[in-house]
């Protein structure tokens, strides 16, 4: 089992931000911002390369979640970044789909 299906399970602790039937966010242990959520959907996906077709709806849940988290922490008017990291040269280091959702001040340009 991996780390985010542990903290899904509740075998590991972690710092709920919210959950859904599809998604559970909770407050990054590295954070990259002053908000850094991590955005996981409960269904182990191995990475962005691993979605199919039939994933369309939790991928739908998981946007959705982000806005409403978003909201909720205050950054949704202000503005903030969601980023998947793919594979090891993309910067995923844990083996499950997750979205990083950054903000809280002003970030840097990726592009």
């Amino acid at each position: 089992m991996c780390v985010f299906c542990d903290i899904i399970s509740g075998k590991l602790p972690s710092r709920k931000i919210y959950e859904d039937d599809l998604v559970y966010a909770f407050k990054d242990i590295h954070p990259q911002a002053s908000v850094h959520i991590l955005v996981v959907p409960k269904k182990h996906i191995p990475s962005v390369a691993d979605i199919s077709e039939e994933d369309g709806a939790l991928l739908v849940g998981i946007m959705t979640a982000a806005k409403k988290i978003a909201e909720q922490v205050g950054v949704v008017k202000s503005g903030f970044r969601l980023v998947a990291n793919n594979g090891k040269d993309g910067g995923q280091t844990v083996g499950h789909l997750h979205f990083h959702l950054l903000g809280g001040g002003v970030l840097g340009r990726m592009c």
